[in-house]
């Protein structure tokens, strides 16, 4: 948007004459716009509906070095239509690419190198640095100190016996340097420097000595990502200088802070005060600022990468290109003569890769792959093995099997009438799936809140000296264990301000982004024109909007959207743990409203995204309840015994009375229908459908989410349910029988049977001076009800346990047997 304004002015016109623009949610141009800045996806998307570009003769497409997802995606598109138009001109541009590499990919195509300017930079380097400051680092003075989370950074980051893969290569590297014309306290600081840290301490000690001693001029320091950020910044406050606002202006850059936070980076220090920046590798070539003279690099930025051998993103600090050194030591020659300060031998410089990773190679691929089908551009994995450097086939299989999954392809791998709508959505399909039901079961409005929230920075802000009060903040949205619904109440509240022209207060007062809001509620406006345009709605909001206050269908149509990312809830006494059919155990970033909780009564959450740091993180998540993964999840198989119900290939597993089982399959039958004939038929009226819709909707209302058809789950019942209410009326809870003369022995022999270890108890004495205990096996923990004496309530636990594990059924010999051979499959499918 502001090169084509300053391309409009530098040709003495108005934007929108023969310059304009054009984005996602807006744009400018006239009948005489000849020249149009626009995104990627924007050319895309004129290639959906246009495949041979009529009337355009020129496609001009800058920072190609960067090698997006969609940049490598149009290349192989553009590539295919050269032939076809060979008139058509096609300019690929950067200041640091790999020329060649274009240029054999298109045949041999010409190459123009026009030389650019900048002032000169000086740069030192690692060795430099130490020799020229006399600063010494020790195997102490390079632990990062993270403030709160300094004792385990601590142990993370301090001096071990194994040295880390990364620290061997630069040991390597340091041994074949040739330090001779170094001093020897300099070589001797070297080989003490740990690889896996940041360096705040130097970072601080450099701060000070620019500051002192150097020219006047800004400084941008490049850091890996916001924790880095946030906790060096506590660290300068403290400082006697660089903590001076008079000396200092100390300001971050990072893509998750408020827009009107990041504009100040820009504006102009007051006289005699020295700007110092801590940004992310977002100010390499996104942005520019003006005054900035000093740059210290820490060499390191934080990259999606994906495992594809376990179906995770990753987000982990890693070293960058020469490239990448390149355009941040570019940032200290704008306007005068500027220095860069890299925090890492020349060595390691010289081992770094020239170019990154294209994001091709290193994230999921489900969209893309849409497109690809989209397009009709044939064979997924034909069309991706022409790109400029294809992809591992396990990455294109898996998102082929994802979006088989959430039924977008068919077995063929031909688009489904699912698929068709979400390829003309131009959103992640798991959101556009999420919003095509909340169409069809006439709940929308809620659901565009969640979809535009989840496609914009983070509505909720979390200032560094205020976080308490900003989580106290969100927490008021939500009061149902949902990061979802809490946007769309923290948005509802947003809306209603806004009436009274009280948006900005509000967000002030509640911690939110104003500008995330505004983002949400164009976006909605967007989403719901791409809708009517689908004729999934049309202009009457009462008839789209007629179920968007009843919270357990939201709920249910945002399982919908959001499977296969599941992840069952394991309960504790005093806490909760979370596992995932790939990565096992998972935690949740800290900002969600789950994890302010020390128990969730539901048995699942759906997540929006998880991403690998040290551990895996699930981003965002929304409790749900057995009947709604059930009738709003993906397909699913009976098991080997009545009642018994499998869900992505064993992962899910629910047990039940044979005919709760029939009736869940054949309503979500009848569901999948109904869904499948509102989108081949968009204008069709689904009241029709009444009797239907009403069992769908009662049993998820009444479900109440404590996980009943799930193996030795812990039920955690509200805290005014009754005894009479909880204690069992089937069966006498410590009778004799077979397996045993009491339920400790029955459930012994059921779980070693099937090849689990023997149940363990722990009793506790109440203040009544009755006992309570709780018996643990598989992971699970199942509380019994007090008794006069430790024996009485340990089998009270096991027939609590025999309880849930049986369904209620009378324990006998038969059914124990057929349990035991049940639990045991059950066991060798999960191994």
């Amino acid at each position: 948007m502001s090169v084509s304004e300053r391309v409009a002015s530098e040709r003495g016109e108005i934007l929108g004459d023969s310059v304009g623009y054009k984005v996602r949610l807006e744009g400018m141009k006239g009948k005489d716009t000849r020249l149009l800045f626009c995104t990627t996806g924007i050319l895309l998307r004129r290639l959906l509906v246009d495949r041979n570009l009529k009337g355009v003769t020129h496609v001009i497409v800058d920072e190609i070095h960067e090698r997006g997802m969609n940049e490598d995606f149009l290349l192989i598109v553009l590539k295919d239509l050269l032939p076809r138009r060979s008139e058509l001109r096609l300019i690929l541009m950067s200041a640091t690419l790999d020329a060649e590499l274009f240029s054999s990919y298109f045949g041999g195509a010409p190459i123009i190198r026009i030389p650019g300017f900048t002032f000169p930079v000086r740069t030192l380097f690692l060795e430099n640095i130490l020799e020229t400051t006399g600063y010494r680092l020790t195997p102490y003075n390079q632990i990062d100190d993270y403030g709160q989370e300094k004792m385990w950074k601590m142990s993370k980051q301090a001096p071990r016996k194994r040295k880390s893969q990364i620290a061997s290569v630069v040991e390597e590297a340091l041994g074949a340097a040739d330090l001779k014309d170094y001093s020897p306290w300099t070589r001797e600081s070297l080989l003490c420097w740990n690889p896996d840290c940041i360096g705040f301490n130097l970072i601080e000690y450099l701060l000070c000595h620019i500051c002192e001693s150097e020219k006047p001029g800004a400084v941008l320091v490049f850091m890996t990502g916001w924790d880095d950020i946030s906790s060096l910044k506590e660290k300068l406050q403290s400082h006697p200088i660089l903590g001076d606002p008079n000396r200092v202006l100390l300001l971050a850059c990072h893509s998750s802070m408020a827009s009107s936070e990041q504009r100040l980076i820009f504006d102009e220090p007051a006289d005699g005060v020295r700007k110092i920046v801590l940004a992310t590798n977002i100010a390499e070539t996104s942005i520019t600022i003006n005054d900035i003279v000093f740059v210290l690099d820490c060499g390191k930025a934080k990259e999606t990468s994906y495992d594809a051998l376990n179906n995770t993103p990753c987000l982990l600090p890693s070293w960058i290109s020469k490239v990448s050194a390149q355009q941040r030591r570019g940032r200290a020659g704008r306007v005068q003569p500027g220095e860069c300060y890299h925090l890492y031998p020349k060595c390691v410089y010289d081992a770094f890769s020239e170019y990154q990773l294209p994001e091709i190679l290193r994230t999921p691929l489900q969209s893309l792959c849409l497109q690809i089908k989209s397009l009709k551009l044939g064979s997924i994995s034909e069309f991706l093995s022409r790109a400029l450097q294809s992809p591992e086939l396990l990455a294109v299989q898996n998102a082929i099997e994802y979006l088989k999954t959430i039924g977008s392809l068919d077995e063929n791998e031909n688009l489904t009438v699912l698929g068709r709508y979400l390829s003309m959505l131009p959103m992640e399909p798991k959101l556009g799936k999420m919003l095509v039901l909340g169409a069809v079961l006439n709940c929308l409005d809620p659901i565009l809140t969640v979809v535009a929230g989840l496609s914009v920075r983070d509505p909720f802000l979390t200032p560094m000296d205020k976080k308490d009060l900003a989580d106290a903040a969100k927490a008021q949205f939500s009061r149902d264990y949902s990061d979802h619904l809490a946007i769309v109440r923290a948005y509802e509240g947003w809306k209603d301000a806004e009436v009274d022209f009280a948006g900005y207060e509000y967000c002030w007062k509640n911690f939110l982004s104003a500008q995330s809001m505004k983002a949400i509620d164009a976006l909605r406006r967007d989403f719901f024109s791409l809708l009517r345009d689908t004729g999934l709605v049309d202009g009457n909001t009462a008839t789209s909007n007629q179920w968007s206050r009843d919270e357990h269908l939201i709920r249910a149509v945002i399982c919908y959207g959001l499977y296969p990312g599941v992840s069952s809830v394991v309960h504790s006494e005093k806490s909760f743990s979370l596992k995932t059919m790939e990565d096992g155990q998972v935690l949740l970033y800290s900002n969600s409203v789950n994890a302010q909780d020390s128990q969730i009564p539901y048995p699942w959450l759906v997540f929006n995204e998880k991403i690998k740091v040290k551990s895996v993180f699930l981003r965002d998540s929304t409790a749900v309840s057995d009947s709604m993964l059930l009738l709003f999840g993906g397909s699913f198989s009976r098991g080997d015994t009545d009642g018994h119900i499998k869900m992505l290939g064993g992962f899910l597993e629910f047990f039940m009375n044979a005919a709760i089982a029939n009736m869940y399959a054949s309503i979500k039958r009848e569901l999948d229908e109904l869904i499948q004939m509102k989108l081949h038929n968009p204008r069709m009226d689904i009241h029709s459908f009444h009797e239907l819709l009403s069992a769908v909707r009662l049993l998820i209302a009444e479900d109440k989410g404590y996980g009943k058809f799930i193996f030795g789950r812990q039920i955690l019942m509200p805290s005014n349910t009754t005894q009479a209410q909880v204690q069992p009326t089937t069966i006498s809870r410590t009778e004799s029988g077979p397996g045993g003369d009491n339920s400790k022995s029955q459930l012994q022999t059921l779980l070693t049977r099937a090849g689990y270890a023997a149940p363990t108890y722990k009793t506790k004495q109440l203040k009544n001076n009755q006992f309570r205990a709780t018996v643990e096996f598989n992971g699970m923990q199942i509380m019994g009800q007090p008794s006069t004496n430790k024996k009485s309530a340990e089998k009270d636990a096991a027939a609590e346990a025999l309880q849930w594990l049986m369904g209620g059924t009378q324990p006998g010999n038969e059914y124990i047997n057929h349990m035991s051979m049940l639990l045991k499959k059950s066991k060798k499918d999960h191994q």
